[in-house]
């Protein structure tokens, strides 16, 4: 046997008041910049591992309570002590004892449709009834933003939602425009760790002070479009600088007037026009 360990990118406990008594779900979450292809397996072991520590957590509580009563000596009357059968003796899980759910739920963090399979009977190529009869499903559930409408994204109560919308429509600077517009108010004030989460994501440039603990992502872009603009601009005059060198030194113009004319150093004229490195 080989042993396996695994880490969760994200884990919680969930309490809630239902039926007027307390339910506890454990939800798991995976962050995934790129498509998993077995996702329904990865997913599928950590809950199964999940299960298999809570049932040897329980084991250890029974040892230890086990224990410490014959130690102590702390009832005679037999009633008052569990004696486990044999079923529960070789599991270390009690009858009465309950397992707490965990549920996993992937965050595809892309502005990409989520090819791969959601369960494990996509992975298969297996169709006879009779066989997916005797087998157990399992689904991913899924968070992608490509894959959710804007009403479903806006109810997300973190920052959570302004990066999913970000990222739907990062490939699409039209609609990210409408989108930055539209909910100015959140994305004026996003989490920095949001803000560097769609920046590794979608590369988008976003810039900010690291003393900041909030972002002004519209603010950023803006910016990012503005320079960019300005590098267009640059680079248009760069290019009529070099056209004017060249067509100016075929028409016999001396360097140094051509230089002075276009307004850059003669070393800078003369690697335009195949010259450097001449005397």
């Amino acid at each position: 046997m080989v042993p396996i360990q695994k880490f969760r990118d994200v884990q919680k406990l969930y309490a809630a008041m239902t039926d007027g008594k307390m339910e506890y779900v454990f939800y798991g979450a995976e962050s995934q910049a790129e498509i998993h292809y077995a996702m329904a397996v990865k997913n599928n072991l950590y809950d199964a591992l999940e299960y298999a520590g809570q049932v040897e957590e329980a084991a250890k509580s029974h040892r230890k309570e086990m224990k410490r009563k014959k130690e102590q000596r702390e009832t005679s009357a037999e009633e008052d002590r569990k004696t486990p059968n044999t079923g529960e003796f070789l599991s270390g899980f009690w009858a009465e004892d309950r397992l707490i759910p965990s549920i996993t739920v992937t965050i595809f963090f892309g502005s990409d449709k989520w090819d791969g399979p959601l369960s494990l009977f996509d992975m298969m190529d297996v169709s006879d009834p009779d066989v997916l009869a005797c087998m157990d499903n399992y689904h991913v559930r899924l968070i992608a933003p490509a894959q959710m409408s804007d009403d479903e994204i806006m109810k997300f109560q973190s920052s959570l939602r302004e990066v999913m919308l970000f990222i739907k429509y990062s490939k699409d600077r039209e609609k990210l425009s409408k989108v930055l517009k539209d909910n100015e108010k959140r994305f004026r004030e996003v989490e920095r760790r949001a803000a560097d989460v769609i920046e590794v994501i979608t590369n988008a440039g976003i810039k900010y002070d690291e003393s900041e603990e909030v972002v002004d992502v519209c603010q950023a872009i803006q910016e990012m479009r503005m320079e960019s603009e300005r590098d267009g601009e640059r680079r248009g005059e760069l290019k009529k600088a070099q056209e004017a060198a060249r067509n100016f030194y075929n028409l016999g113009v001396d360097v140094e007037r051509i230089a002075q004319g276009v307004g850059y150093a003669v070393e800078t004229v003369k690697q335009w026009i195949g010259l450097a490195g001449d005397n």
